[in-house]
């Protein structure tokens, strides 16, 4: 049930859950040392995490530049796929994103993976473009999306990092 499922920002206390998610998930998985670099140092990055019964089980990111935003990766664990935790992620991450001042998301997604392009589809997202062999693992090509039908920002919405003027 999604209505157990916690989702917040990332901490470096989830890095290595997280990363240990991407590297079930991805053929060429980003590190530990990544993701903590993506918290301290990447201004413009935003992560956050899926956790059910106190275990960190998906996460979500993004880089966000004025209205723009790209998502840079999304996993649910293994077991705990097809539950909607992907879906209820990926909303959140959106909103987030929206919140943030996000006019639209791009992302990548392989052109064999037709259950996230499903996912991405169902909340707007659309094919705008392919990258020609953009996965170093097996030159597959990736398919370029595109959300421009962000959620409402919440006009409540504020973290440490919020700039006033």
């Amino acid at each position: 049930m999604q209505n157990d499922l916690i989702i917040r920002r990332m901490t470096l206390t989830d890095v290595k859950a997280v990363a240990a998610i991407e590297a079930a998930t991805f053929p060429t998985p980003w590190s530990e040392a990544d993701f903590e670099r993506e918290l301290t140092t990447n201004a413009v990055a935003r992560y956050l995490v899926a956790e059910k019964d106190g275990q960190v089980i998906g996460f979500a990111g993004a880089w966000v530049i004025l209205d723009e935003s790209h998502v840079t990766n999304i996993a649910i664990a293994q077991a705990h796929r097809g539950c909607g935790y992907g879906r209820a992620l990926t909303a959140e991450l959106m909103q987030y994103l929206s919140n943030l001042g996000a006019a639209y998301a791009t992302l990548e997604v392989r052109k064999s993976n037709l259950t996230a392009q499903n996912l991405y589809q169902s909340l707007g997202f659309i094919k705008l473009g392919v990258r020609k062999r953009y996965y170093e693992d097996n030159n597959e090509d990736a398919l370029l999306m595109v959300c421009d039908h962000m959620p409402e920002a919440d006009p409540d919405f504020e973290e440490a990092e919020t700039v006033r003027e």
